[in-house]
């Protein structure tokens, strides 16, 4: 991490392929995000370090990502552990040179990159949070994927309140491993979504499940197996945690009906591309499948389409 700690704030400083506003663009996608608000440019955000809740207003300051804290000055620890959460949070230890010049030469990443440079795929570092989004999204659309959430996160999570709002961090597995399956049935999970969350926060209560473990793993293949072992965890999902949460950018999750869409748009198709069409298109993305994804992904957000 490259950042600058200046006691009362600090300054993250990105690589220099980073684009802070496009980044905001897919942030800002959904008004209904629980976990995170952008007002006027600037993101606010709370997190926990260990049993500390830290409230973050994150803007773009000099070519820095400048944190500061408007309601209380964390220790150097905690400031550090919110750097270290950002520069995760933004992929900032990505290196896109190479990415770039693949899509340079790329028929179809060419049409798309220059546009939104500098954008980087928004992760979700805790992996408890990225496997229940996941789970949640399941066979749903995404305006009653984030009505889910925010019951979810407003019945389990906590927050604090600045300027009259509250603000919120993700429920912990440790609190979820708890539940009963009607608990969450009240929120209107179905009865299997209710088992696949309460399974996976059993499963990281007891250690069996670690973030720590999946990333030790060297091979795409048997990390992508491990997930898949978990009840709930398809190939569609397994890669998205890949993609989002343990920074693997070979993830592909060629069956995700985003990325359909985005390429029947993008190329003027009449139909959504099939499988065996996608995979011609993605013949050149070798390494960097979950970058050309979330590019894509990008354009169905694009108002000037």
């Amino acid at each position: 991490m490259n950042w600058i700690d200046h006691e009362t704030y600090i300054d993250i400083i990105p690589p220099k392929e980073f684009n802070f506003q496009e980044c905001l663009i897919f942030l800002g996608r959904s008004h209904q995000e629980v976990l995170h608000r952008i007002k006027e440019g600037i993101l606010y955000k709370l997190l926990k370090v260990e049993e500390a809740l830290i409230f973050c207003k994150i803007s773009y300051i000099n070519d820095s990502i400048r944190v500061e804290f408007p309601i209380s000055k964390p220790s150097s620890y905690q400031r550090e552990k919110v750097g270290e959460y950002i520069w995760e949070w933004f992929d900032l230890e990505q290196d896109l040179q190479e990415f770039y010049q693949i899509a340079e030469d790329d028929k179809i990443l060419n049409l798309i990159v220059h546009k939104y440079y500098g954008l980087r795929i928004m992760c979700i570092p805790d992996l408890f949070e990225a496997l229940v989004w996941a789970i949640i999204g399941q066979q749903i659309n995404l305006t009653f994927a984030y009505t889910l959430k925010e019951r979810f996160v407003e019945e389990f999570g906590e927050f604090i309140i600045f300027q009259g709002e509250k603000f919120w961090v993700f429920p912990s597995f440790e609190a979820i491993a708890t539940l009963s399956v009607d608990d969450l049935k009240k929120l209107q999970f179905t009865t299997r979504k209710a088992e696949y969350v309460i399974g996976i926060a059993k499963d990281m209560k007891s250690g069996f499940l670690t973030k720590e473990m999946l990333l030790e793993k060297q091979d795409y293949h048997e990390v992508k197996k491990s997930l898949m072992d978990l009840r709930g965890i398809g190939p569609w999902t397994a890669d998205y945690i890949m993609m989002k949460s343990l920074h693997e950018t070979s993830s592909f999750p060629i069956a995700d009906v985003g990325l359909h869409n985005a390429l029947k748009v993008l190329l003027g198709l009449k139909e959504k591309p099939t499988i065996e069409e996608i995979k011609e298109y993605a013949a050149n993305w070798e390494g960097w499948q979950a970058y050309a994804t979330f590019y894509l992904w990008r354009l169905l957000y694009d108002k000037e389409i």
